[in-house]
């Protein structure tokens, strides 16, 4: 898997996508935003892994969109650059196995944005995160004005997106926006550590609990446990599922075989 702006490893059914645009700081163009959706469809769609982890080369998660290139634009133009930008996040989240971000640095405007559309956001203690749209007479446009106020509330959501107020690893944990932190050269080692953990658990039945969570923030919540019942029930016909019923039983690992 080859591209120019992204480097794509899988190996033991863990696929570890990094952003490689280190001297702009990984700031998204269209090359950028095409390279990274390409490569998640060629995961999902010939199923080579059961988790993906996104990480940025250098010293930033993704430094945002690319100004330079959103400045000379008009407004319908503007709208097909945002739309591209929301495909892409949405992709990431609806994707079958479990996406974890493992921010390394800067993560602002649509860094953050790509951060909150994966499952699990670990942080280096020295990344930084910010929704600076408005200070550039815009919102957040790739999902951030919806997925935000659901990770960390109403309020905070909209304390970050008015302010445009950068905060750091320990406060995006302390608010929900961070599930785990880690020292910076352990960053990569704690989110692999993390992936395997994933891995090592049935995919099918993970892959449904992913489905009934995020049917979970669009609907009520008798729909929610109705879809709830429907996903169980595609687990419990797994084989997986005896296997790890009788491997529970029987004090050993499971060996699952994603069916």
């Amino acid at each position: 898997m080859t591209y120019e702006y992204v480097i794509c490893n899988i190996e033991d059914r863990l696929a570890i996508v990094t952003i490689n645009r280190p001297k702009m700081l990984n700031s998204l163009n269209r090359d950028v935003i095409k390279d990274i959706l390409n490569c998640m469809k060629e995961i999902q769609q010939n199923n080579l892994a059961d988790c993906v982890i996104i990480t940025g080369a250098g010293r930033a998660f993704i430094a945002g969109a690319d100004i330079g290139v959103m400045v000379e634009m008009q407004g319908w133009q503007g709208r097909d650059w945002t739309k591209e930008g929301m495909d892409l996040m949405d992709y990431i989240e609806n994707m079958k196995m479990p996406v974890i971000a493992a921010v390394n640095g800067f993560a602002l405007g649509g860094g953050c944005e790509l951060a909150m559309a994966c499952d699990i956001r670990i942080a280096s203690k020295k990344a930084k995160f910010s929704q600076p749209e408005t200070g550039l007479g815009l919102i957040p446009g790739y999902g951030g004005t919806q997925r935000l106020p659901r990770i960390v509330g109403k309020g905070m959501a909209k304390y970050l997106i008015f302010t445009n107020d950068m905060i750091d690893a320990q406060e995006a944990y302390r608010i929900g926006l961070v599930e785990k932190l880690t020292e910076p050269e352990e960053l990569m080692n704690i989110a692999i550590e993390t992936a395997k953990k994933i891995i090592s658990r049935a995919p099918v039945a993970t892959r449904m609990a992913k489905r009934a969570i995020n049917a979970s923030t669009n609907t009520d919540i008798a729909t929610g446990i109705s879809y709830e019942l429907e996903t169980y029930e595609i687990a419990f016909q797994t084989e997986d599922r005896i296997e790890g019923m009788k491997a529970f039983l029987q004090k050993r690992p499971a060996n699952f075989k994603n069916c």
